[in-house]
């Protein structure tokens, strides 16, 4: 009688204990699912320091949606995509040619652009004295592409040389730098003779002295095409989507100065994916999708 009474306190605390750990457990895991992860490509260099950097975005988001927000930048573009398809990523910012790729891939949803998204540019630079002044100069120069999935800093550059009658693979000593701070640093530097570069990283880094512009000009920009936008993984719900659209949406020029400096921005729209049929083309024509 008295081994049964052990027994069945014995089996009550374990009981309890079980009850207690799928209560935390459930408790750890809604409050994982509450957390919204937002990537974004490591177009301006993919460091701690940028994650610090982009901390008021963290905020606004935060408050806009009443949601705890986790803002990652991963290693590379590739890694974004891949962060969309397995879901450890929820929305995420990403350059047209990584969009396309993402959409086949994973099935991402566009979100919202930025308004000059719709007529981007991409920057061909070089140093002031170096000679160069057209892309039929670049032959046999060193040069300088950003990541390899990058939609300014190598699709579009790449598709402007061919149509100049340059071809990267024949006529050039090119390298990928991953990121367009890295390329810009390069040419600065000297490293390379010319290297094409987002418009709005380029002229970021100029207007934060962090590089000196006497040390690099524009020599050539590309004609206007459709580049950066907001995604959402598959199968996150439409209410989320929604509310990350009217978040992006309700940024206001000077009332939201800080955040709109963040996404190198004045104001966003709602993007749609035929806007990207162009790009994609582009790319699978070069190879490159």
């Amino acid at each position: 009688m008295r081994w049964q009474v052990m027994t069945g306190r014995l089996a009550a605390s374990v009981m309890s204990l079980i009850l207690a750990l799928a209560g935390l457990f459930a408790s750890q895991a809604a409050s994982a699912e509450d957390v919204l992860r937002v990537g974004m490509i490591p177009d301006a260099g993919a460091t701690q320091v940028s994650v610090e950097q982009k901390a008021p975005l963290q905020a606004y988001l935060e408050k806009a949606l009443g949601r705890k927000v986790k803002l990652i930048i991963p290693t590379n573009y590739n890694a974004t995509v891949e962060g969309l398809d397995n879901g450890s990523l929820d929305i995420a910012y990403l350059g047209g040619l990584t969009y396309v790729k993402a959409h086949a891939r994973a099935q991402v949803i566009p979100l919202v652009q930025r308004k000059t998204d719709r007529e981007f540019h991409a920057l061909f630079i070089t140093q002031p004295d170096s000679g160069i002044n057209t892309l039929a100069d670049l032959k046999g120069k060193r040069f300088a592409f950003g990541d390899i999935n990058s939609t300014s800093g190598h699709l579009m550059p790449y598709r402007a040389l061919i149509k100049a009658g340059v071809d990267p693979d024949k006529d050039l000593k090119f390298r990928y730098t991953g990121s367009h701070p890295a390329t810009i640093k390069a040419v600065a530097a000297g490293v390379v003779d010319a290297g094409a570069c987002d418009e709005t990283v380029y002229h970021a880094m100029i207007n934060a002295h962090k590089v000196d512009p006497n040390k690099v000009k524009v020599f050539y920009t590309t004609p206007a095409f459709v580049d950066y936008v907001w995604v959402a993984r598959k199968g996150l719900p439409a209410s989320t989507r929604e509310a990350v659209i009217e978040a992006f949406l309700s940024l206001k020029a000077h009332k939201d100065e800080k955040i709109l400096t963040i996404l190198r921005g004045k104001s966003f729209v709602r993007a749609n994916d035929q806007e990207y049929d162009a790009i994609r083309s582009t790319a699978k024509k070069l190879g490159l999708f």
